[in-house]
């Protein structure tokens, strides 16, 4: 079993409150990590007679939890979370429950409503490259990475990415889909999966999208919503500031998992990743996926944007630490060029922000007199770490 980086900020948040909710897609690992870390007994809502159980009588169902117990899919039995905050609060101590969910969206807004204050919220995404690499079960190249994605099942069971990505999208429009929302036609909405796939790194056209698909713009933004509830992917939102410009408004679209938007433009190969029209865009979603699954693995915000004014200036991801940003361009090419920063310098006449750095897929590492640098694609979570410290 390949470690989790997130299991020791989940520890420590265990330590000082009464309940850890730990979210994210299906399959990422949750349960593994949960039963793996936390001696507790151990309850799955999916199960109906489980489900029923917590439904019918939440009291009877945490009185056979003592000491506490992992409750897997809290969405399932909403419910049961104003009962855990009596219970904790009777109680009055630290690490007695920990739940999962796979809803980001209605779990979210059970937290709000019942355990505001005596829950940490955790995200535990698929595998990161750097998680990969600690386990020496990381790939050779960044296509070969962004092709199989990061999907625990995938490399804990050798399991071929196409088959597992072609099973993984039917469950989930066959289950996530009909229990979230009543969408009546599954083919127009795989039909959308694949038109958001072929849009990946771009911004986001909610009319167009909706015309390509034969669907209104409403109907569209309920379904992106849908998919945002169940970690298929994001809405990268644009940087604004009081500099006078007109900026780009509209949210650039990734996916969570590299390997589900390959999967969704019909690639059967790493080698078809590289010499893919969208190549530039996978790998662009690559290196932002990283650099979130970085800070999260760590129980830190990812506050990520990117930059784009009225003229086509353009700064692919703007990563905020605090008080600083990050400028971030992220170039798919092999070869190192001065001109990876022109798009930055330009940012930089207008905003106060680091010097910047570039992401790119060849195999040298450079550092620049005025503190540019240029990173590879496989040192990313080095450079991370280094630079954090």
């Amino acid at each position: 079993m390949i470690p989790r980086i997130l299991a020791k900020a989940a520890l420590a948040a265990f330590k000082q409150y009464p309940v850890v909710t730990l979210t994210g897609p299906r399959q990422s690992g949750k349960t593994t990590l949960a039963r793996s870390v936390f001696d507790l007994p151990y309850a799955n809502l999916e199960a109906p007679d489980e489900r029923e159980f917590a439904i019918k009588d939440p009291r009877g169902f945490l009185a056979a939890y003592k000491d506490g117990a992992i409750i897997d899919e809290i969405q399932r039995a909403p419910e049961l979370t104003s009962w855990i905050q009596v219970r904790t609060d009777e109680t009055g101590r630290p690490g007695q429950f920990l739940l999962t969910g796979s809803h980001n969206f209605s779990v979210r807004e059970l937290l709000s409503q019942s355990l505001a204050g005596r829950t940490a919220l955790l995200t535990l995404l698929p595998f990161s490259r750097e998680e990969l690499s600690r386990a020496d079960a990381n790939r050779t190249s960044w296509f070969d990475h962004t092709f199989i994605g990061g999907y625990p099942r995938i490399f804990d069971a050798g399991l071929d990415p196409t088959n597992f990505y072609r099973d993984y999208v039917d469950t989930y429009l066959e289950r996530d889909v009909r229990q979230l929302s009543a969408i009546r036609d599954i083919s127009q909405f795989q039909t959308f999966l694949q038109l958001c796939a072929a849009n990946v790194g771009q911004i986001l056209n909610l009319n167009q999208l909706a015309k390509d698909c034969g669907i209104s713009q409403t109907t569209a933004g309920d379904w992106l919503n849908l998919m945002e509830a169940s970690y298929v992917l994001f809405r990268l939102k644009p940087w604004f500031s009081n500099i006078r410009k007109r900026l780009v408004k509209r949210p650039k679209l990734y996916f969570h998992d590299t390997g589900v938007a390959c999967y969704l433009l019909g690639l059967a190969s790493p080698e078809h990743v590289e010499r893919h029209p969208l190549r530039g865009a996978l790998f662009e979603n690559a290196v932002v996926n990283e650099i979130m699954k970085f800070d999260l693995n760590r129980n830190q915000s990812a506050e990520l944007f990117f930059y784009r004014d009225s003229n086509g200036n353009e700064v692919d991801l703007l990563y905020r630490r605090g008080l600083d940003l990050l400028p971030i361009e992220i170039k798919s090419g092999q070869t190192i060029s001065k001109d990876f920063f022109r798009s930055i310098d330009r940012f930089r006449q207008s905003v106060e922000a680091e010097t910047g750095v570039a992401i790119y897929t060849g195999e040298n590492a450079r550092q620049y007199d005025n503190g540019q640098s240029v990173v590879p694609f496989h040192r990313l979570p080095t450079f991370l770490d280094t630079d954090r410290s």
